[in-house]
């Protein structure tokens, strides 16, 4: 009992910690008004949905922005950003707090239509000028996965509430125009699902990022009777995951500075969950991320 109330806490923990953004074929069309002098656009792009999963369908309802309008964001770090996220009557004295819906499509999504480097325009907003510091996703209950062809809910874990939550330091967002911001947002599914007591639950993991001010890493792998291999790469201070295309092909984006490794793991396994035609573990070190520069790693052979 004491390692089923851990797991429900540390997926709770993970679902108010980080946020996710998605669109596939149900993305909004762009705003094509211009903000006005009050107001600021938005763009959130979604890349990178890695996951050992042959479909991940998030039931997403609506994804809304907290906007602090104040001269200095900085004076409110310490707010109880948690609270402010479950949405109760903002007090009185906080005018400056400005709540705005993103008009997402609401609907169902499937995140592994989004990886290797494929941008998604989620949508474009506008809103209320000033600092983003908390998204929210609120969820429906009809999300699910298929694997090896077969269908399983995707559930929230009971302790967690039916929304996600990110918390923003305000500066995350880069201009590239006249009061016009983007940011672009990565989904780790390979960490964000957890198989539990013969059940799926989400905990999803993102990562907020640009990709003029990170760098990348890619490659290929072969070969395909492997498919498919998890490739994981890490430094000391950061972890990326992804999965290579039907040809082999990964790109893992959003890296900050650093020296990397790239470990390459084979998944392959029978209807039971054996392991079958094993593939030795393949590890590159060394991996040099600096100044957003993008790292070919090569054409990577694994052998048995």
């Amino acid at each position: 009992m004491k390692s089923k109330q851990l797991f429900f806490s540390v997926a709770a923990m993970a679902v108010t910690a980080s946020v996710l953004f998605v669109a596939c074929s149900k993305s909004t069309s762009a705003d094509a008004v211009a903000p006005t002098a009050t107001q600021q656009s938005v763009s959130l792009y979604m890349t990178d949905g890695p996951g050992v999963f042959n479909n991940v369908f998030l039931d997403i309802k609506s994804v809304e922005v907290l906007v602090d309008t104040s001269k200095n964001t900085r004076d409110h770090d310490r707010c109880n950003w948690d609270t402010l996220g479950n949405k109760p009557a903002l007090p009185k004295d906080s005018t400056f707090f400005v709540w705005s819906n993103l008009n997402v499509t609401a609907g169902l999504y499937d995140l592994l239509q989004l990886r290797n480097g494929v941008d998604t325009l989620l949508s474009t907003a506008n809103i209320a000028k000033g600092a983003i510091r908390l998204i929210r996703i609120n969820l429906g209950t009809a999300s699910y996965i298929i694997k090896d062809s077969v269908k399983y809910t995707l559930n929230i874990p009971p302790t967690a509430p039916s929304y996600i939550i990110v918390k923003l330091g305000g500066g995350e967002w880069e201009a590239f125009g006249s009061n016009r911001y983007r940011l672009w947002l990565d989904f780790d599914v390979a960490r964000s699902i957890i198989f539990y007591n013969n059940a799926y639950y989400l905990a999803p993991f993102l990562r907020p990022f640009l990709p003029s001010q990170t760098g990348a890493v890619y490659g290929s792998v072969a070969p395909k009777d492997a498919f498919p291999e998890l490739i994981k790469v890490f430094s000391s201070t950061d972890t990326s995951m992804a999965l290579p295309n039907k040809d082999g092909v990964f790109l893992v984006r959003g890296l900050k500075d650093g020296t990397y490794s790239v470990l390459i793991h084979s998944l392959r396994q029978d209807s039971l969950g054996i392991a079958i035609l094993p593939y030795k573990d393949t590890t590159i070190s060394n991996v040099v991320v600096k100044n957003a520069n993008s790292v070919f790693v090569g054409n990577i052979s694994l052998h048995k």
